[in-house]
């Protein structure tokens, strides 16, 4: 069993800890989970810096470094998150991230002789503001949900919505890393070339039919040496952790754009990340088998193996809600707009990577894949508004009476992440939320 999917003892339920807002029922952040960003107090003029979120607080992992309670390879891997940006420690691979997550496991449970000193190294998570974890020098999309495709696939092609070459190959392309931003970061409404059916020529306008899209984010460790490949086995490996993801886009300008070449203008004015990355280790009590049905393509054996059929998918349930300027002007609570799961994902994260790298690609520390929107088995569980309003011909109606087809100006999107089942502590990956901003 690799250790992507090995429990140790840092996954016990019944794990507690002295930082007692951990110990809340639902909390997103218990002691199992221990999630990495890169935050500073709001407001101030403090380095950013990496930091473990515990309950509503971070630990501050610059503090943590001088503390003196870390030695070993854990204080290794701590000189190394004093930084604005993860890659480094990123880069130092599994061992380094499972000592560090075990040395703050031990450091931060019930009864530690560390509390006094650690203590002084938390800061209130409603204090703090966020950077982006790491420098994202490369980012990749994937498509790798069926349901999502076969929907999008039915608006353009009814009597053949999958291409052929869907079922045989984790179809992706190359996105721009450069318009990631973290939560919370606000964009205006993009223009670009939009040709309405009925017309000769497009005009250059603000997109009309904006969207969002329920990703999520998987960050690359360890990478790999040009020319180097990496096995289905070992994939997982490579990877850090995961994310929750919003790919914002431009429907309309897709639509006009994207043959013969694919997304351009339509996907790379702004995508935005929760500030939270959820280790693998922390997720790997959430991991659930993977299959093809006999019926389908089964994969080419690079992409194949038992461990990937028995531990490949994540359960991670993600949700989508919607916040609209009146709701907000009102107090209202945001509208519930779906829910689906990382489960139903047609390609594994394992699969991702080893295809991308079966050319010889090179992986770099911090590089970010994109799932491709998360749609489920029913309409409820779709992950975009072009498919909950069926491409626009439906209306989406809204807790406060108000609808939607696409999204207004004013509108928030709020997207939540967690994991739970019998057994395990629930672990959650916080919210990722950006609201849109009229165009210039």
């Amino acid at each position: 069993m690799s250790y992507a999917t090995t429990l140790n003892e840092t996954h016990d339920p019944e794990l507690t800890s002295w930082v007692e807002s951990a110990n809340q029922e639902n909390c997103d952040f218990p002691i199992q989970n221990l999630p990495f960003a890169v935050f500073r107090r709001a407001g101030s003029n403090e380095a950013f810096r990496g930091g473990v979120a515990i309950g509503d607080q971070i630990v501050d992992l610059a503090a943590a470094k001088n503390s003196g309670l870390f030695s070993g390879v854990a204080q290794e891997a701590l000189n190394h998150c004093d930084s604005p940006e993860l890659n480094d420690y990123m880069a130092m691979g599994k061992s380094a991230w499972s000592a560090l997550r075990l040395a703050l496991s031990k450091a931060l449970r019930t009864g530690s002789d560390a509390q006094s000193k650690l203590s002084q190294c938390l800061v209130a998570q409603n204090e703090a503001e966020y950077s982006l974890p790491c420098r994202i020098g490369d980012y990749t999309d994937f498509y790798t949900s069926i349901y999502h495709a076969t929907s999008v696939g039915k608006l353009f092609r009814p009597d053949n919505p999958l291409l052929p070459n869907y079922k045989w190959v984790p179809i992706g392309y190359h996105g721009r890393s450069s318009s990631i931003e973290v939560s919370g970061s606000n964009f205006k409404r993009p223009k670009g070339q939009i040709k309405a059916p009925d017309a000769s020529e497009p005009v250059l306008a603000p997109c009309k039919r904006l969207d969002y899209e329920m990703e999520v984010g998987i960050y690359i460790g360890n990478g790999n040496n040009l020319g180097d490949t990496i096995d289905i086995d070992s994939a997982e490996d490579h990877v850090f952790g995961i994310c929750l993801f919003n790919d914002w886009s431009a429907r309309d300008i897709q639509g006009w754009e994207y043959q013969p070449l694919g997304p351009f203008l339509a996907k790379n004015f702004a995508s935005t990340v929760s500030p939270w990355i959820i280790t693998t280790e922390a997720l790997a009590p959430f991991r659930c088998a993977w299959h093809r049905d006999e019926s389908e393509p089964q994969p080419l054996p690079y992409l194949e193996s038992e461990q990937n059929r028995q531990t490949g998918s994540y359960d991670i349930q993600l949700e989508v809600q919607l916040e609209t300027a009146n709701m907000r002007e009102a107090g209202q609570p945001a509208s519930h707009l779906s829910l689906s799961s990382f489960k139903h994902s047609y390609w594994t994260v394992a699969q991702m990577v080893a295809h991308h790298t079966v050319n010889g690609c090179n992986l770099q520390p911090g590089d970010m894949l994109g799932s491709g929107t998360q749609s489920g088995p029913t309409h409820e569980e779709a992950g975009s508004m072009l498919e909950l309003s069926n491409g626009g011909k439906q209306t989406i109606n809204l807790d406060n009476g108000e609808a939607r087809t696409f999204l207004e100006d004013g509108d928030t999107v709020i997207m939540r992440g967690w994991c739970q089942k019998e057994g395990a502590k629930r672990i959650g990956f916080g919210e990722v939320a950006a609201t849109i901003l009229a165009a210039d």
